[in-house]
């Protein structure tokens, strides 16, 4: 089993613990870490700084896609960040976890 981390924002915790709750409920994430974060970026244009949430889920590669469409649903945004980390290594123990814990 190949494991990732897919990666993406929202623009408030309770988005965030939402979108969480249901990829872990569906046992398409093992783990969703969310970190409060500031973003600097350009939106049509204009400078913007927002108070973001950042999810980092826990998988298995083959859940990517289902995951990525899932986000789309649930996302309040038009256009989410959806980036998709490759594992390169982690513990034989946590990659078990991650395993049982997904379909």
């Amino acid at each position: 089993m190949k494991a990732i981390i897919v990666q993406t924002t929202c623009s408030s915790k309770e988005e965030a613990k939402n979108i969480a709750k249901i990829l872990i409920e569906e046992k398409l994430a093992a783990c969703v870490q969310l970190s409060e974060i500031e973003s600097l970026y350009n939106w049509k244009e204009k400078f913007c700084s927002d108070n973001e949430t950042l999810l980092n889920i826990k998988t298995r590669k083959d859940n990517f896609d289902k995951i990525k469409s899932k986000i789309l649903e649930l996302h309040s945004y038009d256009l989410p960040e959806i980036i998709q980390l490759d594992i390169a290594n982690a513990s034989e123990e946590y990659l078990k976890f991650i395993g049982e814990n997904t379909i």
